[in-house]
């Protein structure tokens, strides 16, 4: 590769141009005439402005003489060849350590700052409904409250201010909450006094906070002497908002949206990923663990992410299993408390007859022909009281066992039965002897 050398004065604004230093620059005629830096010896260790003084050796060799160009020419054999045309700003690149320039890297393009990322918008949909959810009686605890001992307001009547400035301020508290909990975590080295992680608890003391600042001294003496009555008032006005539809589900739940990213610290209930672009982003969005889906089982209609699928079909309600007490029925799991206490064929039942053994209903015929002996000796023992001794109640009851030809004691499912029977087998006996 065939290399010219060309002294270039830089000039300074501080130097004239004949004081400037000499820089050392080198062209390539494989790079179309581009000069790059090979080795700079200014003292301000900065690339050359593009106008530059050109030291040209006088024809009659009296000398150099600069002359001011916007390119360097090159001296090559005694004169100036002609200034080649404008490539646009060079590029910087890196050099060497042995004065040669790396290889041109291939521009990334734009680098995206983090305000400009695209963030991922799933959550966690059962996390989402249920602080939604925790949102009513946090309202009706504020109105309550606030109207605590006042003759002349009720809680319906400030309900819609105070919704209002509930959202606000717990707005604005969970978006510092991730920065004050850090901060704190810095100052307070005492693992006791970590914040919380979970929502829920995080979104109540933001609500106890200003539930507190609403209360006067009326509410404050009530609220500690009267701590039931309270309850009660709150309860009562949750269902007051629920019948009335004052604030509706999917306008809490966009808020707890919000309030779960927000607070949400170790990233448990909602996706942190982010993006340089909306087709990245889709393609993450069809794999992303917290997308929601709709539950499979017929007659639900809850959306959860697929992170937490698993686990709300192990408590679905309409989600149709076995019988928990392993009889042959399959049933919703909802309708499995009523099965088990009232028809199950293997719900547990005691002996009607008193004796101290427990199994399934279902064998309850298998225990009675069993312990025949056993309840035939109660029964006795009830009918004849003190009448008889311990042998002759079991002779009595071997003679019963005999005489009895249709199998009828052993059919018997209870005392009253079993006492009818045995009544009816000794009337025979005494007739027919």
């Amino acid at each position: 590769m065939e290399r010219l050398i060309l002294n270039v004065c830089l000039p300074s604004p501080s130097v004239p141009p004949k004081q400037s230093s000499l820089s050392i620059y080198s062209l390539s005629q494989r790079r179309r005439n581009i000069f790059r830096p090979r080795r700079h010896l200014g003292r301000e260790g900065r690339l050359p402005p593009p106008s530059f003084l050109l030291l040209v050796p006088n024809r009659r060799g009296a000398g150099i003489h600069p002359v001011r160009t916007p390119f360097p020419g090159v001296w090559s054999r005694g004169e100036m060849d002609p200034p080649a045309a404008d490539p646009g700003p060079a590029k910087a690149e890196a050099v060497g350590p042995q004065g040669e320039m790396d290889l041109p890297v291939a521009d990334p393009g734009p680098v995206r700052t983090e305000s400009e990322l695209v963030q991922c918008p799933y959550c966690d949909s059962e996390a989402m409904h249920k602080l939604a959810q925790f949102l009513l009686p946090g309202l009706a605890a504020v109105c309550v409250d606030s109207t605590t001992g006042d003759l002349f307001r009720s809680p319906s009547a400030v309900a819609v201010d105070l919704r209002k400035e509930m959202v606000d301020h717990i707005t604005q508290k969970s978006e510092t909450f991730i920065a004050d909990a850090l901060i704190e975590s810095e100052a307070n080295q005492n693992p006791e006094n970590e914040m919380p992680d979970d929502p829920y608890e995080i979104v109540s003391i933001f609500m106890d906070d200003l539930s507190s600042t609403k209360r006067n001294i009326i509410g404050h003496v009530s609220g500690w002497l009267l701590s039931d009555s309270r309850d009660d008032k709150i309860d009562d006005f949750v269902q007051e908002m629920e019948m009335t539809k004052f604030w509706p589900l999917e306008r809490r739940e966009a808020i707890a949206e919000i309030l779960l990213k927000n607070v949400d610290l170790k990233t448990k209930f909602h996706c942190p990923e982010k993006y340089e672009n909306e087709e990245r982003l889709a393609d993450h969005k069809a794999q992303c663990s917290f997308r929601p889906v709709t539950c499979p089982n017929e007659g639900c209609r809850a959306k959860v992410s697929v992170r937490c699928m698993q686990d709300h079909d192990a408590a679905c309600l309409f989600k149709i299993i076995q019988c928990e007490q392993n009889c042959e029925k399959h049933l919703l799991r909802r309708d499995m408390d009523r099965h088990c206490v009232t028809v199950c064929a293997m719900r547990p039942m005691k002996c009607p007859f008193g004796c101290d053994s427990s199994f399934p209903e279902s064998n309850l015929g298998e225990h009675c022909s069993e312990s025949l002996q056993l309840h035939l000796l109660k029964v006795l023992q009830a009918i004849h009281k003190k009448g008889f001794t311990a042998d002759q109640l079991k002779d009595r009851a071997l003679q019963l066992e005999k005489s009895d030809d249709h199998g009828k004691l052993a059919k018997a499912r209870d005392a009253r039965s079993l006492t009818n029977i045995v009544k009816d087998l000794e009337a025979k006996m005494k007739s027919s002897s």
